[in-house]
């Protein structure tokens, strides 16, 4: 008879998968045995605890259904001992009155438990809520870790339209897909938000409700990259006392963003290739693939272009991460919307501060103007805070920053810009304007003159063959 298709397949428990059966009722361990191995699995089987301890000294095993009871002994000494990998998930078999000691297990470490008698296809979902339960863990472990995370709502303006659009087409082809979803590739100078814009992408997805992993690949040394990334089994390295799932495996189902992915090394670069390729990962020192359906966004300060020309990061893993780039500008090209992104970002400080009625001064802003924002949104958004805690009053003028206290009368241009030595194109920069003050003024000449300060004859001029009227 054909085996019918593995319930594992949607459970995310690749074939192959490995499952030590300790159980000393032949007939019923059979059972299990048999629908198991139908369902695509490989099944160690064992009567006896000394068996079972032998086999998970030799073995690794994914799942351990387990009876409570064996003629030598019950499984809390296996798991009082630490006898199971902590990437063994394990269910514990008990008959009836046996609940007590089943919720023992639990404490000791067991994932979920099965009270006799039950049917084989309960197991399955006995395994899946044991695999949640160790995601889940794995999760928060890493966001106890995790510093600096900011779930704020990203400010676009309108220098970010254009970056707005290509995200609501890429949300949109997500909700088509919801499954197996192509990698993004968000660029930009430090600071200038891409971690922020990575949350964004996230929360506006089909996969919203599931979990967001952020690693910031340069604060990972590079002999825990691989570890960090896939996991390990216990013995894998020198310091590998316990076995641990991967972040690709607790962000299953949800998305991975990993940041500043430039840093990874070559050989770590080949298996994030093979992750997002194949939709499977290896842990350390493992012998089966896993399979698993993460979303990946990854963020790079420097061009990856750059980097394969250097020889520094994988040609073909850059392809890959390419077909979806979103390029975040820094924000001294952000124009008009510097000031209205500082006053946003005042808003959200102040509500965290549990203050009211905060504004920025005439002076303040040209301060603010003036600077040439290196750290970028990051270093703004540090200075405002830094400006509410010690500015002593509702209104923030910046003082501390130094520069002009107020523009020139009458002046438009950014304090902080500057003629670029590599030349600067002065007609271009006129015919810039008049086009700006004719479409304010729907094409009207003698409009855009008073505007500019010009003769008719001068915008008329520089603008030939337009439609035009007085």
């Amino acid at each position: 008879m054909a085996p019918s298709k593995p319930i594992f397949n949607d459970l995310t428990l690749a074939p192959g998968c490995e499952i030590l059966l300790l159980e000393d009722d032949v007939p019923f361990r059979k059972r299990l045995a048999a629908f198991l191995r139908q369902a695509g699995a490989e099944v160690c089987e064992a009567g006896r605890i000394d068996e079972a301890r032998r086999q998970l000294r030799d073995l690794r095993f994914e799942y351990a259904l387990v009876d409570l009871h064996l003629p030598d002994g019950d499984v809390l000494g296996l798991l009082r001992d630490g006898a199971f990998s902590e990437n063994t998930s394990v269910v514990v078999m008990t008959a009836f009155g046996g609940v007590k000691q089943a919720v023992e297990a639990m404490r000791l470490g067991a994932g979920d438990y099965l009270s006799k008698p039950f049917e084989p296809e309960e197991v399955p979902l006995a395994f899946i809520r044991c695999r949640s339960i160790r995601g889940a863990s794995r999760r928060s472990e890493h966001r106890r870790a995790e510093t600096g995370a900011d779930a704020e709502h990203l400010f676009f303006g309108e220098s970010l339209g254009a970056v707005r659009r290509q995200l609501d087409t890429i949300v949109a082809t997500e909700r088509r897909l919801e499954r197996r979803l192509p990698p993004v590739l968000i660029e930009g100078e430090t600071g200038t938000g891409k971690s922020v814009l990575a949350r964004w992408l996230h929360r506006q997805g089909p996969r919203s409700a599931q979990p967001f992993i952020n690693l910031n690949c340069a604060a990972l040394p590079e002999a825990l990259a691989e570890a960090e990334l896939f996991g390990h089994e216990r013995g894998a390295f020198t310091d590998a006392k316990g076995a641990r799932i991967g972040l690709f495996e607790a962000a299953d189902g949800g998305t991975l963003f990993l940041d500043e992915i430039g840093c990874l090394s070559l050989a770590t670069q080949a298996k994030v290739l093979t992750a997002v390729e194949d939709g499977s990962i290896r842990r350390l020192g493992g012998t089966r693939e896993i399979s698993v359906d993460v979303r990946l966004i990854t963020a790079s300060n420097r061009p990856l272009e750059g980097l394969v020309a250097q020889g520094a990061f994988r040609e073909d893993l850059y392809h890959r991460l390419n077909l979806l780039r979103i390029s975040l500008p820094p924000l001294r090209e952000r124009g008009t919307d510097m000031l209205p992104l500082a006053r946003h970002l005042l808003g959200r400080i102040a509500a965290r501060h549990r203050l009211k009625g905060l504004s920025i001064t005439a002076a303040g802003e040209a301060r603010l103007l003036a600077q040439p924002w290196r750290g970028n949104v990051r270093e703004l958004d540090h200075e405002i805070e830094r400006a509410v805690i010690f500015g002593g009053g509702a209104a923030i003028d910046f003082a501390s920053l130094g520069g002009a206290a107020a523009p020139p009368a009458g002046s438009w241009r950014n304090p902080a810009w500057r003629l670029p030595e590599e030349g600067f194109s002065l007609n271009r920069t006129v015919d810039e304007l008049i086009a700006e003050a004719m479409r304010e003024t729907g094409d009207n000449v003698s409009a855009a003159a008073r505007r500019l300060g010009v003769t008719r004859d001068f915008v008329r001029y520089r603008l030939p063959g337009r439609n035009v009227h007085a």
